[in-house]
């Protein structure tokens, strides 16, 4: 529904639908806390289910369109000819090795806070600030796609970026105000990445029927990083279990700070390959 109503600043749409989360994210934590502390994790869970049910429900009917179905678009067929482009499997992959990574911190920055000691509210202030940073960082990234920045140059940004993030921040964070700066830069640059999808898509095809199947599959990828985050994680910490003063997570960093290296030397192969073609065409 985005593409049929943005074009030219479809990325900075995307921005802002991706960096909707970022605004319930930024009170959101108090909430869970404060439920938590008072009612449990299993009322807890079933009230926030509850909510997104009743607060989300009544406005699904309300998505429309903006162009009317017509026969011809019904009887087109998804072109499953991008299956066969090099381009599409390089973002997929490094769109896959990204979401592996992409996850833990906001599951693992209030235990990892909590383990240094650095009070209740510790967690969920980093988690705000991290909702936050990520709510500028879609938004810019989505901008900047739309001015003719390189896609490849913003996703080779935010997972570098990110991976500096973790391997130089997070990993050698032992107060508040540090693991702070590491959720404004991680925030900004790893959420920046989910912006760029609009763009990949449109670099892999420009069909108005299968587009939308290409980010369909973006958006498995990074599902599948969010589902297998939870069993990868408990496997890394309790792998490190035994180690004080945040040790136990030295796994977990690792781990995201590698995803993340890995994600962007795959960018980096596509960017190569494009110059490469470049310099052979104009030779």
């Amino acid at each position: 529904m985005v593409d049929e109503y943005w074009i030219a600043k479809r990325g900075m749409a995307y921005g802002i639908l991706c960096a909707a989360s970022g605004f319930s994210g930024a009170f959101m934590p108090f909430v869970l806390q404060s439920l938590l502390h008072r009612y449990g994790w299993r009322i807890t869970l079933r009230a926030v289910a509850v909510a997104l049910t009743v607060a989300t429900g009544p406005l699904i009917p309300l998505l429309k369109g903006r162009l009317p179905e017509s026969r011809a678009t019904i009887r087109r067929k998804i072109n499953w000819k991008f299956l066969e482009s090099p381009t599409f499997w390089i973002y997929s992959t490094a769109n896959l090795l990204q979401g592996f990574g992409y996850f833990f911190p906001a599951l693992y920055i209030p235990s990892f806070a909590s383990s240094l000691g650095l009070g209740a509210n510790s967690g969920a202030i980093l988690l705000a600030i991290m909702s936050i940073s990520q709510v500028a960082g879609q938004f810019t990234f989505g901008y900047l796609s739309d001015r003719k920045v390189p896609v490849n140059i913003l996703a080779l940004l935010s997972t570098t970026m990110a991976a500096i993030a973790c391997l130089a921040i997070w990993r050698n964070a032992s107060s508040l105000p540090i693991l702070a700066v590491f959720a404004i830069f991680y925030g900004f640059f790893g959420a920046g990445f989910t912006a760029t999808w609009a763009r990949m898509t449109s670099a892999i095809t420009e069909d108005i029927v299968t587009a939308p199947m290409v980010f369909g599959l973006l958006n498995f990828g990074k599902g599948v990083g969010n589902v297998l985050a939870g069993p990868i994680g408990g496997i890394l910490v309790s792998d490190s279990a035994g180690i004080q003063d945040g040790g136990n997570y030295r796994l977990v960093i690792l781990f995201t700070g590698v995803c993340m290296v890995a994600s962007a030397c795959v960018i980096c192969s596509r960017y190569c390959k494009i110059e490469s073609d470049r310099v052979r065409g104009g030779a």
